[in-house]
């Protein structure tokens, strides 16, 4: 019985995907949830699984091919043999030449070729084992694998000469460098663009002292973490709370706009800004004002490892009506956060820098951090979203009003 492999239901925040890498050749034997073939979207990279067992008969869409929801990407012929059969050879359809990075011999798919690039590897340096000699995703991870275990080589009993310095660029070359744009930062790019215009879009400024929350994370951090099965205890669980306290005073910046209509949501689902290979990304914490300090920081350092594996899926992603961002992290001092539609509202962190601060007519030395507020205006007058950000800070620079729910 021919099976039919169609490609996931993207969520209305994904148009479309792109074929990525094909794991399985038409002969090819599959077993009943295999990896069959990886979907790159602009947010995640989807692996399809094998529902049966069975043999792959039929590639519909290529390596490179742009796919909608649903769509049919091949077939799989379920309790057929393992042998390739030759009709199934003959119904593939003529092999869409595999893509070749420019000045490169050897052949790869796209999904192996970014990686090689992301790990400084030379694809001609890579035996590839796919068909046709096609370097496989998996065959640059084994050879990013054996660079990392490589021995150093053993130092030299005296100073020779330096080793072979980088070619000096002779005066008046221009050297330039073209490649294509990541599916996720070319929809990132939309989506800035997008948000910018068309909303009226604000942004308003404040500082928060940071003592406190240092005080009560460097008096507690030891026992946090014994206590919670090793969960450590950061900044961003305090502004995640924080925020969700405020969200419930202010509801309209924890709402959306519909068309014509204001959608107010009675949760608080906290999108978090990580870092991950591909780009920034944007996990959702679901309920979070349900959550207890643990459990936020367990989420987010579970996301932060889906992302550094490239493992975080569409469901981590989709929804959520607030965002924080944290530019400090790489050093930002100030910044203006861009608002992820259709939420109306993103709260950014930044930097923590002893300034002079004048407190009760004295000069002291204080932990102060920027914060940033971009607004819908169409949505969050001025005052409300002033006043919101002034709670954030009233309730980090006093966090026992987290607990009395002042």
């Amino acid at each position: 019985m021919a099976i039919e492999i169609k490609a996931p239901t993207f969520p209305e925040s994904i148009a479309d995907g792109t074929v990525a890498t094909w794991h399985k050749k038409p002969g090819d034997a599959i077993k009943r949830d295999e990896l069959i073939v990886d979907i790159e979207t602009d947010k995640v990279v989807i692996e399809v699984l094998a529902e049966a067992d069975g043999v792959l008969a039929q590639i519909i869409k290529n390596e490179g091919d742009t796919v909608l929801s649903n769509e049919l990407l091949g077939t799989l012929t379920e309790g057929a043999a393992a042998a390739a059969p030759a009709a199934a050879q003959a119904a593939a359809p003529a092999a869409a030449a595999p893509a070749v990075a420019a000045g490169d011999d050897q052949i790869l798919s796209p999904a192996a070729r970014k990686l090689a690039e992301e790990n400084g590897i030379d694809p001609n340096s890579i035996a590839g084992t796919g068909k046709g000699g096609r370097v496989t995703k998996e065959d640059v991870v084994a050879a990013a694998a054996a660079k990392k275990n490589a021995p150093a080589a053993a130092p030299a009993a005296k100073p020779a000469a330096p080793a072979v310095a980088a070619p000096v660029l002779a005066a008046g070359d221009r050297v330039e460098k073209r490649v294509p744009m990541t599916r996720l930062r070319a929809k990132v790019a939309e989506r800035l663009v997008e948000a910018q215009s068309n909303m009226a879009m604000l942004t308003t400024f404040n500082e928060v002292d940071m003592t406190e929350v240092m005080a009560l994370r460097s008096k507690y951090k030891d026992l946090f973490e014994k206590s919670h099965n090793g969960v450590r205890l950061g900044f961003m669980s305090f502004f995640v709370k924080a925020a969700t306290e405020a969200l419930k005073r202010f509801p309209a910046v924890n709402a959306s706009i519909d068309g014509t209509d204001i959608v107010y949501h009675g949760y608080s689902d906290i999108g978090v800004a990580v870092s991950s290979d591909r780009g920034l990304v944007v996990p959702v914490l679901r309920n979070a004002e349900l959550m207890s300090l643990a459990e936020i920081e367990s989420g987010i350092a579970t996301f932060g490892k889906k992302a550094k594996d490239g493992k975080l899926s569409i469901e981590d992603m989709s929804g959520g009506t607030f965002t924080i961002t944290n530019g400090g992290t790489f050093g930002s001092m100030m910044s203006t956060p861009i608002v992820n539609p259709p939420q109306a509202a993103i709260l950014g962190m930044h930097n923590i820098l002893q300034r002079p601060m004048a407190i009760n007519g004295q000069v002291v030395i204080r932990p102060m951090m920027y914060l940033a507020l971009s607004y819908d205006h169409r949505l969050i007058d001025g005052k409300e979203a002033v006043t919101f950000l002034v709670t954030i800070k009233n309730l980090l620079e006093d966090p026992a009003r987290l607990l009395l729910d002042i």
